[in-house]
């Protein structure tokens, strides 16, 4: 039992990270991190140690996406979610500990052009270049070959930097 709570406490943070940077949205990933550590707690006995990391951004990605999904739905049924939207607007306020980035207004700018790349592409650029993962380990999380990862870096690399381009041009930066 122990050390299932050392794996989770050692795991919760970049969890945690990952699902904020996909969604811009902290109360739906602490639900992510949350339902995602649930998981971990239920399946940790059939997992292979050397996986756990892989294992939880994928499951991680897949409800971080599924949120995303139910999002768009309700946005096709018209639903807006009024209060829903106050309460983003104010937390956003508040800059999150973890993206110090965001602090500035060039922060702001990269941070838009981030979540307007399509996937898989952010995906990759935020596990790679956020989360500091190794090429493999992206490889291992997303069940990608390593020259995939490595293609998908490259195109998400130049198309954040075309996008942050035109924002320049645009005097948006």
């Amino acid at each position: 039992m122990e050390s299932v709570e050392k794996t989770i406490e050692s795991h919760k943070h970049q969890v945690f990270t990952f699902a904020y940077r996909f969604l811009d949205d902290r109360e739906a990933a602490e639900d992510v991190t949350q339902e995602v550590l649930v998981r971990l707690w239920k399946h940790h006995a059939t997992l292979d140690p050397g996986w756990v990391k892989a294992w939880l951004i994928r499951v991680t990605r897949n409800a971080c996406l599924d949120v995303t999904r139910k999002r768009k739905r309700r946005r096709a049924l018209g639903d807006r979610g009024g209060y829903e939207n106050a309460i983003d607007a104010v937390a956003s306020e508040e800059p999150h500990p973890e993206s110090a980035l965001a602090l500035s207004e060039v922060g702001k700018q990269v941070k838009a052009a981030l979540d307007d790349l399509a996937e898989p592409y952010k995906t990759v650029v935020v596990l790679r270049e956020i989360q500091g993962m190794t090429y493999d380990e992206v490889s291992q999380a997303l069940e990608m070959p390593l020259n995939t990862v490595k293609v998908y870096l490259h195109r998400g690399r130049r198309k954040l930097r075309d996008a942050l381009r035109e924002r320049r041009a645009n005097g948006e930066l």
